[in-house]
């Protein structure tokens, strides 16, 4: 091997790299254990430890120590920033996406317009969509408003006659229109952003997905009702006047005064004792002007408290209002100013932001610093003039969402309109600030459209599921490797995987990946389908010393030979990654983006370093020559010469008898229609775990039935609803629950909730029905912690659609892109026409064997996000088998040319049905280590994949290679005849 020097070193700095972004999640994992041992050690009570006292002081202690720097300059909480982060499905928490409605928007620029044609084309636009039309919505809107010469202009003039003249073109409308509702859509994702910091969680999620939606993953969230309604609120941008923290200074120290003698605190420290809420201030650097004082964020729930109190408002001025700032007055985010405005009658702001028209970012031309340029209406230019005129030498504060983004401080008069708005802003600041600006006050709030809630204890045995079938599945490829290939090739490629291991998770975590229950599934996979490039390595190793070659010459030639067809083999598996990276959303993406790493790792290490380490080994004095194989496996699978392409017909009637059957088990008059989960139906799912040993699920859904007909009929709901109830995992007392219920309806989620509580009511004991509250919102029970909603899961019917034609479009991509490819690679079109009609034949065989099983098996076979992602996984490992068969037929065509097609195609799958069965072999006992030990969660996405191995690698054998012969036999005869001619 040439270089070797070069590859030791970059695989050394590779190594040292995934080391580094791999210490944060150990040092982070340091610090929670020792928060662990110090809330042992302080919430003592009695000789017993007070559990929830124990959560507070492990916060406290986590707090206390979160700015200090403890690993190369970096403190705690950025070093947690850096760590691998689990899932929703193995952390508990929450994930939604919310779509900000751009027919809401048009409406609002619009002038809530009443003219027909108006209505007309928001109509037609969302039916067009709900079609699968790929244009936007906007798009589709203004094509329909403009048939028969509808003219945009005078529809929004009206409400936005600062920049829609009446007589503008069509054309200069849809810009002006196309950027306020981008406007709107990055006004809400701002909004929901600073919604998010401000509510302390760890390692959030949030991303624009376009057409006005938006994900949000949240982790450890354990009050997902709290978080919906904090997303879904309307968000005015305001202007208010502000004190002067002199007008108000005395009546402040009089609120300290009352409430020290009304609420005494027993301690030493005289300080505090005399000053409850001055004391909470942290000195006086920043205050002044508006500004009353600097806090900790940990005391600032404390200050609102004593400042919003009966008490306080006594003694306050009646219009008195105070907010904090939106950003942190140190690098650290540690402390916040408190803002004192003046409110008008009615606890109103002077302004609010639905006057301005116009608002940017630039450059101040003298100092170089950021400011926003401000423009408003005529309206509004009349109001601040008369504000600005007002507060001469005071500030007049910019507030969204109940935060204080600016308070600047007027000069003079401000006439026209026109501001300049300047502060302490950096200019991507300055841009956030503009966009709030210019979309002022909200038209169209965010609304959940989808929403998946899993609580901690799932979680946590989700973890324990996961781990288990991850260091179960990881064991048995090492010994399969060694079981098969002898002690030291298994050792060196033993030794490969866990480099591996080692690398991908390195990689993951430098990308700040989330480790999901999905992501494990494809790690443990990864690691199974590692193991086809050792063994084709091994396979062609073996071949050369069959041959005659010394140990040194086989292992060279081996590599040489076995090069091309792992190259193929992970291109092709790569894209079907990347494809389903590309369309799929959440864990799906997440399981997606590892096995896209992991086929990169896995071709690094194959063939790098277990080159590496079976040079050296060659290279002993001391090394014994090597057989690749055990006595046991020696002659397995050796000297096989089985006609192929002689039993093709028979695997055609074999194939055929299954797609028909499988076909039949598609029509629902047959066996039933398939079972479409909520993802590709829209719907709620619903994870429930009673308190009793053991539940007949039919009695739930009697009971569940009867509840929700009940309100259908109070509510005059006509529409038939489906109510789906089955035992859920391997526990007797957990069912998950699906409907459809009103999921065309908004803000009914509560009422579910409720009706979902009535259905199980019977079924609760009489401790837990207190719980209602805990039942409800996740919260985990102080009576049992494991009882309860454990996991929630809502898909609107616009996501379903969109979702279900993405999953469409997943697969003829993958299969389109893996068409091509082998056309490019091997310039027959007979290759890639056998290998799509194998995986259509496999896809086909799958989608009919879950029509039929899905009402038969123990766990649910739904056809969802997660299927589709199986389906095109069984498409990447079925062409990885065909495209390895493919290339030897192409070597042997090379080498010997004169020979009839169908020898060279029937020895190519002889000579490698031992590397068919070896990866077979390996990752069908890894996925069945995970279907069995990895958690219900995911049994039904690896039973597709156990399906797809099997079927996948009976048609790269029965179908890919025979079809291929047969169109080539057919070119080459009507070659004969057009030359006989």
């Amino acid at each position: 091997m040439q270089n070797k020097g070069l590859v030791r070193f970059l695989v050394a700095c590779l190594v040292l790299v995934c080391a580094f972004y791999l210490s944060f999640s150990f040092v982070t994992g340091r610090y929670d254990k020792k928060a662990r041992e110090y809330a042992q050690e302080h919430a003592m009570v009695d000789g017993v430890v007070n559990d929830s006292l124990a959560k507070v002081m492990e916060t406290y202690f986590l707090d206390s120590v979160a700015t200090q720097k403890v690993w190369f300059g970096h403190t705690l909480k950025e070093c947690r920033e850096r760590e691998i982060g689990l899932g929703l499905d193995l952390k508990g928490g929450m994930n939604v996406t919310m779509e900000v409605s751009v027919p809401d928007i048009l409406d609002a620029l619009s002038g809530h317009s009443t003219s027909a044609k108006f209505k007309n084309a928001i109509v037609e636009a969302r039916k067009k969509q709900k079609e699968g039309v790929s244009d936007d919505f906007l798009t589709l809107f203004f094509d329909e408003y403009e048939k028969d010469g509808g003219q945009l202009a005078p529809l929004f003039s009206a409400t936005m006659r600062e920049e829609i003249d009446p007589d503008m073109k069509n054309d200069q409308v849809r810009a002006k229109i196309s950027g306020a509702v981008n406007a709107a859509v990055d006004n809400s994702f701002n909004v929901l952003r600073t919604r998010i910091d401000r509510f302390g969680v760890v390692q959030p999620n949030i991303q624009k997905l376009g057409n006005g939606r938006i994900l949000i993953e949240l982790p450890g969230i354990k009050e997902p009702k709290r978080v919906e309604k904090l997303l879904q609120g309307s968000a005015n941008l305001e202007f208010w006047e502000t004190y002067d923290l002199g007008e108000i200074y005395q009546d402040l120290v009089a609120v300290n005064a009352k409430w020290a003698e009304e609420h005494p605190v027993e301690t030493e420290d005289t300080v505090l004792a005399k000053n409850p809420l001055f004391s909470l201030f942290s000195g006086a650097d920043g205050v002044g002007g508006p500004v009353v004082g600097v806090a900790h964020y940990a005391d600032t729930a404390k200050i609102n408290r004593i400042l919003q109190s009966s008490l306080a408002t006594k003694i306050l001025p009646r219009d008195a209002r105070f907010f904090w700032e939106v950003k942190a007055l140190d690098d650290r985010g540690l402390y916040y100013r408190l803002v004192a405005l003046k409110s008008q009658r009615g606890g109103r702001p002077s302004l609010e932001g639905d006057v301005i028209t116009d608002a940017r970012a630039d450059f101040q031309q003298f100092t170089g610093r950021a400011e926003v340029l401000m423009k408003m209406n005529s309206t509004g230019a009349r109001k601040w003039a008369t504000l600005t005129r007002e507060n001469i030498g005071k500030s007049i504060a910019i507030v969204l969402d109940g935060f204080v983004y600016s308070f600047p401080t007027v000069q003079s008069e401000i006439s026209g309109g026109n501001s300049q708005i300047s502060g302490n802003f950096t200019m991507d600041e300055a841009k956030d600030l503009a966009n709030t600006l210019k979309s002022g006050k909200m038209p169209a709030p965010a609304r959940i459209i989808q929403s998946d809630v899993v609580g901690p204890s799932l979680g946590a045995e989700a973890i324990r599921a996961g781990l288990l079938s991850f260091i179960l599945g990881f064991v048995l490829i090492l010994v399969y490797m060694i079981f098969y290939y002898g002690w030291i090739p298994g050792l060196i490629a033993d030794a490969a995987l866990c480099c591996n291991l080692f690398l991908l998770v390195g990689i993951l975590a430098s990308f700040n990946a989330v480790l999901t229950l999905p992501g494990i599934a494809g790690i443990v996979l990864t690691m199974g389908m590692a193991v086809d490039a050792n063994v084709l390595i091994y396979e062609r190793i073996r071949e050369e010393l069959r041959g005659g070659k010394g140990m040194r010459k086989a292992v060279e030639d081996g590599f040489k030979g076995a090069i091309s067809a792992i190259v193929d083999a992970n291109v092709t598996s790569f894209l079907t990654g990347a494809i389903l990276a590309y369309f799929g959303t959440g864990p799906i993406k997440g399981f997606a983006v590892t096995y896209m790493i992991g086929i990169i790792s896995s071709f690094l290490t194959a063939v790098f370093i277990t080159r590496l380490l079976l040079d050296d080994y060659c290279r002993r004095e001391s090394a014994k020559e090597l057989t690749f194989t055990t006595k046991l496996m020696k002659n397995f699978l050796q000297n096989i010469h089985f006609d192929f392409v002689k039993a093709r017909k028979w695997a055609y009637c074999v194939s055929g008898a299954l797609i028909i059957f499988a076909i039949l088990g598609l029509e629902p008059h047959v066996f039933g229609k398939l079972n479409l989960g909520i993802d590709f139906s829209g719907g709620r799912n619903y994870v429930v775990r009673f308190d009793n040993d053991k539940i007949e699920t039919q009695k739930v859904r009697e009971s569940l039935q009867e509840v929700f007909r009940a309100d259908a009929k109070e509510r005059g709901v006509e529409d038939a609803f489906a109510m789906n109830v089955i035992t859920f995992g391997n526990k007797a007392n957990q069912v998950r629950v699906s409907t459809n219920y009103l999921v065309k309806e908004d803000n009914v989620d509560d009422h579910i909730d409720a009706l979902l509580f009535a259905g199980c009511k019977p079924f609760l004991s009489e401790e837990f029905l207190a719980q209602e509250d805990a039942f409800r919102q996740f919260c985990e029970s102080e009576v049992n912690p494991t009882v309860g909603i454990m996991q929630s899961q809502m898909v609107g019917p616009s996501i379903a659609d969109d979702i279900k034609t993405s999953a469409i479009w997943a697969i003829f991509a993958a299969l389109i892109g893996i068409f091509i490819y082998i056309l490019i690679r091997f310039r027959n079109f007979a290759y890639s026409v056998g290998a799509l009609v194998a995986l259509a034949h496999d896809t086909i065989i799958i989608l009919g064997l879950y029509a039929i099983l899905w009402k038969i098996m123990p766990f649910s076979m739904e056809i969802d996000q997660a299927f589709i992602a199986a389906i095109l996984t069984v498409i990447g490992y079925s062409i990885n088998d065909t495209v390895v068969i493919f290339d030897r037929v192409r070597e042997y065509n090379k080498l010997y040319p004169k020979r009839e097609r169908n020898v060279n195609i029937n020895d190519a799958l002889n000579n490698t049905l031992s590397r068919t069965f070896s990866t077979s072999m390996s990752t069908f006992v890894v996925l069945l280590a995970i279907f069995i030990f990895g958690g219900e969660t995911i049994q039904g996405f690896v039973f597709a994949l156990l399906m797809g191995v099997v079927v996948g690698t009976y048609s790269s054998l029965f179908i890919a290679s025979p079809i291929a012969y047969e169109i080539q036999r057919a070119i080459a005869r009507r070659k004969e005849k057009k030359e006989a001619k």
